[in-house]
């Protein structure tokens, strides 16, 4: 166990909340999901593939709380308010509600199709947005957290990223938005902005070489990757009764990459 991942597990205790992430079997979201089991949370996942949501409900157990896991694409309604109710049924009133589904390809605008630009926007806007409405009559009020991951691309335009600016810019609005309609009901809405994190799908696409890496190193004033634990400290922050006033914020993890703007995307991809 790292310095950081010790550290978290003394600061926060979660035991007897219910924490629902969506997507979270892999990557980004099954670190955010496995930090909350390690301080002691209950949590239900959904993820597209069995085999994904088998092996995350394995290890999340390994820690000791209890896990409740199922497929359901956040684009078919009627499976995510399924399993929203099945996780209830279980832990009770959602504590910490994690969006975080999302797609990913690399095209100019003129490059893809209609279906792939809506491919991506079903996945990361609608897909969003039926999580976040599904889910919210099953939300602990007051003091439920909502927190959707979001990416860099959502305030920095970004070439051959059309698709996911377009659709994480509305993620971040839908927060903003659904924070001052929740916000009466004590309900709390954010988001994380990740940046480029280490041993991920994402950064292997985004600098798929050694060159390609070193290049957007040169863009990270912290001067290094961040890690899966980075975004999950943030999570397990913002949801924790220290950020109780913090609500309608898009709060970046990446290091300050997104002061950089967008165009070491481009670069990135000449490199790959």
């Amino acid at each position: 166990m790292n310095r950081i991942t010790e550290s978290a597990e003394k600061l926060f205790d979660y035991r007897g909340r219910h924490v629902f992430v969506a997507g979270g079997s892999t990557g980004i979201n099954f670190g955010i999901a496995e930090a909350f089991a390690k301080c002691g949370a209950d949590v239900g996942l959904i993820s597209r593939k069995m085999d994904h949501v088998d092996a995350a409900v394995d290890a999340l157990r390994k820690h000791g709380g209890e896990v409740f896991g199922t497929v359901a694409d956040v684009r078919d309604a009627a499976a995510v308010e399924a399993a929203l109710e099945a996780s209830h049924k279980e832990f009770g009133d959602i504590d910490v509600l994690v969006s975080g589904a999302a797609g990913n390809f690399f095209a100019t605008a003129t490059g893809m199709s209609t279906n792939a630009f809506k491919a991506v926007v079903d996945i990361d806007l609608i897909g969003s947005f039926n999580v976040l409405r599904l889910a919210h009559r099953f939300l602990r009020r007051p003091g439920a957290s909502v927190i959707n991951v979001s990416a860099p691309q959502s305030v920095n335009p970004t070439s051959h990223q059309a698709h996911v600016c377009a659709a994480k810019a509305g993620v971040d609005m839908l927060t903003r938005v659904l924070a001052i309609e929740w916000g009466a009901e004590g309900l709390r809405v954010n988001s994380i902005m990740p940046g480029p994190i280490e041993d991920t799908e994402g950064l292997e696409r985004i600098a798929p070489t050694a060159e390609a890496k070193s290049h957007m190193l040169s863009v990270i004033p912290m001067g290094r990757f961040g890690t899966k634990q980075d975004v999950a400290n943030m999570a397990l922050t913002l949801s924790s009764e220290l950020c109780a006033f913090v609500t309608g914020s898009v709060i970046p993890v990446d290091g300050g990459r997104y002061l950089s703007g967008g165009a070491g995307y481009l670069q990135n991809m000449e490199h790959g």
